[in-house]
């Protein structure tokens, strides 16, 4: 059989195509509102019809939503889930593609929060929103090894800080965390940047470093580690399963972040999809489906053997 081509122009592939790629520098407010009403309309496009059910709550005035499979479910454990948008987009309904994916490949439920974006809220309004959802499932009585982070994009950028200001905080960290093409460096240092400009569907640098310049502040030095998490401390670093696709920008941000948690001398799961590109995990096609069934595989190895 003749393998298919995925086709970029088909309704989805131009939906993440319209709110992820807008050419120069797209944070004005009019891109900006374009760009979060395209994430809203991608949620009713490619989030599952069945399997799961949602249901939203508050933790202290921040919009959350529980995301449960209906069948096989083990309640003993927890995803806490950041979704992606360049810390400027996103919202719960963007961030149910993947946890309704989560949650029916795993068994297991899935939080998501709505955590305040830029230009509105700079640094560090999203990592304090996190560290607040974190202390929401310990006060749960979630113990620290049964909460797993998962986060794309911006999302993984922001679990990554959490887990390393829990570190500096001499907190206990999470079980494992789970990665789809996360932002790990906001100097943009990787050869990718360039190898594969030419191939991204989703990603241009103008974005990146727009979307980094309204959130940190242009003035912020931005391989500082609190917002280039590549660069910070991996010594005792929970398993880490790190999603990316061949051909994007950030290829790179994924390729050294596992190397910095090997070195430190813990384990990284490095999955590079030949075909993929950015968070190619949300789209409903078989190559997404097959990534969510290695996400399953992990989380089975992690908590079960």
């Amino acid at each position: 059989m003749a393998r298919k081509i995925l086709n970029l122009g088909d309704p989805i592939m131009a939906a993440i195509k319209a709110v992820n790629s807008i050419s120069g520098k797209s944070v004005t407010e009019e891109d900006i509102k374009k760009q979060r009403a395209s994430m809203e309309r991608l949620s009713a496009l490619a989030t599952p019809s069945g399997g799961y059910t949602a249901e939203a709550f508050e933790i202290e005035g921040m919009s959350c939503e529980w995301v449960e499979p209906e069948l096989a479910h083990n309640p003993k454990y927890v995803i806490l889930y950041a979704h992606g948008g360049g810390y400027t987009c996103g919202g719960l309904g963007y961030a149910r593609i993947l946890a309704a994916k989560m949650a029916v490949s795993t068994g297991l439920t899935v939080l998501s929060f709505d955590y305040r974006l830029a230009p509105e809220h700079k640094y560090p309004a999203p990592l304090e929103d996190a560290s607040k959802a974190w202390d929401y499932l310990m006060q749960k009585g979630y113990g620290a090894d049964h909460v797993l982070l998962a986060g794309d994009s911006a999302g993984g950028n922001l679990v990554l800080c959490l887990t390393q200001k829990l570190k500096k905080e001499e907190r206990k960290l999470p079980k494992a965390l789970i990665l789809f093409s996360p932002w790990t460096d906001m100097a943009a240092f990787g050869d990718s940047y360039e190898k594969y400009k030419d191939k991204d569907p989703i990603l241009n640098r103008d974005y990146i470093t727009a979307s980094r310049d309204v959130f940190i502040g242009e003035d912020a030095e931005p391989a500082d580690p609190r917002f280039s998490p590549v660069n910070g401390d991996f010594n005792d670093f929970p398993t880490t399963l790190i999603q990316v696709g061949k051909n994007e920008i950030l290829l790179d941000d994924s390729v050294r972040l596992s190397k910095r948690i090997i070195k430190a001398g813990g384990k990284a799961v490095l999955d590079i999809e030949k075909d993929g590109w950015h968070v190619y995990q949300q789209m409903p096609i078989p190559l997404a489906g097959r990534a969510m069934k290695r996400v399953s595989d992990f989380v089975s190895d992690t908590l079960y053997t």
